[in-house]
C-alpha cells in the first residue's frame, strides 16, 4: 500500500471514529427519551462534540503521520499534550490520573503499570482510539496487531485492555481488505477471524460467544451476552463493537444506530463502531458530518501550543445495563 493510502484510509478511520464519538455523545440523556429518538431515528439537530475517545485516536493518527509507524515515548507526549489543551473531555478517573502523570514527566510505562494497584488498566480506552491503526496497516495483519499493541501498552497494562485494541485493529483492517476486495468474510465467520489472531483472554472468548448471537436477536438478548461498556472493561465492550460490526458494516448509520440502541457507554461504543465500519464505506453520512464537530479542524491536530493551567474535571453519566427495544 503506498504512503498516501495509508494517510488516506487512517484519515477516515479517525473521521468515523469522530462521528461515532460525536452521534453516541448526544444520546447521553435519559434512557427513555434516547430509546424515544433512537426508535424514531431521531439526530440531534445541533452541534454534536466529541470526547476523549476521539482526542486519543487524534494523537494516533499524528504519530502514523509523522513516524509512519507506532513510537510509544511519542504517543506519550502527544496524549498528554493533547490532554492538556482540554482535560473536559470526558476522561475517566484513570486516564486522568496516567496523563497526568505523564504530562509531569513521569515515564509512560511507570505511569500505566501503576494503575489499579499494580493491575494496569483493563478499560475500553485503548480500543476506541486505535481504528486509524488498523486502517493503516492494513495490508499487513501482523503489523495491525504489533502496532495495536504498542498503542495500548502507553496507557493499558493489563492483558484484557491491550486485546481490545488489538481486536479493534484487526477487524478495522479486515473491513478495509473487504472493501479493496481481498477479504470475503462477514458475519460468525469475520467474528472467528479476529478473535482466532487474539492472545487468550476473556475479550478473546467473548467476540467468540458473539459470533453464536444471531442478527436478528433483540438488542437486551445481545447486550445480556456480551455487554454494552457500563463497566467501561474491555471485555464488556469490544465484544458488542465487534457484533455490529460483523453485521451492519454495509450502512454506517443502520451499524451506529444499532450500537447506540445498548445504550451503556454511548460514545465509546459508537466511537469503535465508527471507526471500523468507515473503512468499508464509500462515504460518511454528509448530513450527520454537518452537525459533528471537526478533528481536522480541532486545536489537538495542530502543533503544541500554549496553555493555561486548569482545574481537573470528570465527567460521568448513568448508563444502562439494558439496551432499547427493537
Amino acid at each position: 500500500m503506498e504512503l498516501g493510502d495509508r494517510i488516506k484510509y487512517a484519515k477516515r478511520a479517525l473521521n468515523g471514529t469522530a462521528l461515532g464519538d460525536c452521534f453516541g455523545q448526544s444520546f447521553f440523556i435519559p434512557d427513555e427519551t434516547a430509546c424515544q429518538r433512537i426508535k424514531n431515528r431521531e439526530i440531534l439537530k445541533e452541534p454534536w462534540h466529541f470526547t476523549d475517545d476521539t482526542v486519543m485516536a487524534i494523537g494516533i493518527y499524528r504519530i502514523l503521520e509523522t513516524y509512519g509507524k507506532i513510537d510509544q515515548d511519542a504517543l506519550a507526549r502527544v496524549f498528554a499534550e493533547n490532554y492538556a489543551l482540554d482535560w473536559h473531555r470526558g476522561y475517566g478517573g484513570t486516564a486522568h490520573s496516567i496523563l497526568r502523570s505523564i504530562k509531569e514527566g513521569q515515564n509512560w510505562r511507570n505511569a500505566a503499570s501503576e494503575a489499579f494497584d499494580g493491575m494496569g488498566s483493563m478499560g475500553n480506552g485503548a480500543a476506541m482510539r486505535v481504528a486509524p491503526v488498523g486502517a493503516y496497516f492494513a495490508d499487513d495483519l501482523d503489523k495491525v496487531l504489533y502496532y495495536a499493541r504498542a498503542s495500548a501498552e502507553v496507557t493499558h497494562a493489563h492483558m484484557e485492555g491491550i486485546v481490545g485494541a488489538m481486536a479493534v485493529a484487526a477487524a478495522s483492517a479486515l473491513l478495509l481488505n473487504k472493501k479493496l476486495g481481498y477479504y470475503m468474510e462477514e458475519g460468525a465467520a469475520f467474528l472467528h477471524d479476529v478473535a482466532d489472531r487474539l492472545p487468550e483472554s476473556d475479550t478473546k472468548y467473548k467476540i467468540l460467544s458473539a459470533a453464536s448471537v444471531k442478527k436478528e436477536s433483540s438488542i437486551d438478548f445481545v447486550v445480556s451476552v456480551l455487554g454494552n461498556g457500563i463497566m467501561l472493561t474491555a471485555q464488556d465492550t469490544v465484544p458488542f463493537c465487534l457484533w455490529c460490526a460483523a453485521y451492519f458494516y454495509i450502512s454506517v448509520e443502520e451499524a451506529l444506530w444499532t450500537a447506540v440502541s445498548a445504550l451503556g457507554d454511548r460514545d465509546t461504543i459508537c466511537a469503535i463502531v465508527g471507526g471500523m465500519v468507515s473503512l468499508f464505506a464509500d462515504e460518511l453520512p454528509q448530513q450527520w458530518l454537518s452537525y459533528m464537530e471537526d478533528p481536522e479542524k480541532s486545536v489537538f491536530l495542530k502543533t503544541k501550543r500554549d496553555h493555561k493551567e486548569e482545574t481537573i474535571e470528570s465527567s460521568s453519566g448513568q448508563t444502562s445495563t439494558k439496551g432499547c427495544k427493537r
